[in-house]
């Protein structure tokens, strides 16, 4: 498994834990871009950019991050540290 895999089998394992409804696309090169994550918990829309320890968001994802937090989405970025995540989840 790729260091990437293994955070998004992180992230899918605390997802669950508090019942969060998700979705990973699938992107085939049409239509518009999203992140790997994309849900909702307790009412609140958020989404999930994993990525392998130390590495970070290409230009595109950053456009997307900031499009998604533009309309008021919580968007994360993760390369293995889950404490925001498990934060908001529980708030």
């Amino acid at each position: 498994m790729t260091p990437e895999g293994r955070v998004k089998d992180a992230v899918k394992k605390v997802l669950k834990a508090h019942n969060a409804y998700y979705h990973m696309a699938v992107m085939n090169g049409l239509g518009a871009p999203t992140l790997d994550f994309v849900g909702c918990h307790r009412g609140r829309y958020f989404a999930i950019e994993t990525k392998a320890p130390g590495k970070k968001p290409t230009p595109r994802q950053w456009s997307t991050i900031i499009d998604m937090r533009t309309a008021g989405g919580k968007v994360f970025i993760i390369d293995g540290d889950l404490t925001e995540l498990k934060g908001w989840l529980t708030s």
